[in-house]
């Protein structure tokens, strides 16, 4: 993406509503942080990533299923 198509659509952000406007502020202020962050994954570790992304049938979790697991392995 060219730096003239993301000045345009910059531009149109500044003609919504100004809750709309606040809420895409929020996401690139939260992307931008990420940029800040001192972890990293390694290339190996975003190939994982990737290849789990990719595996149609993975396993999924719900937040409740994964804190339950969280507190078999630490014990609590």
């Amino acid at each position: 993406m060219s730096k003239e198509q993301v000045k345009a659509i910059l531009d149109r952000v500044l003609t919504w509503p100004p809750e709309r406007q606040e809420d895409a502020a929020k996401m690139l202020m939260l992307m931008e942080s990420q940029d800040e962050s001192v972890y990293r994954l390694t290339d190996e570790q975003v190939e994982e990533v990737r290849r789990r992304r990719s595996d149609p049938d993975a396993q999924r979790l719900t937040l409740d299923e994964f804190k339950e697991r969280l507190k078999q392995r630490l014990g609590e």
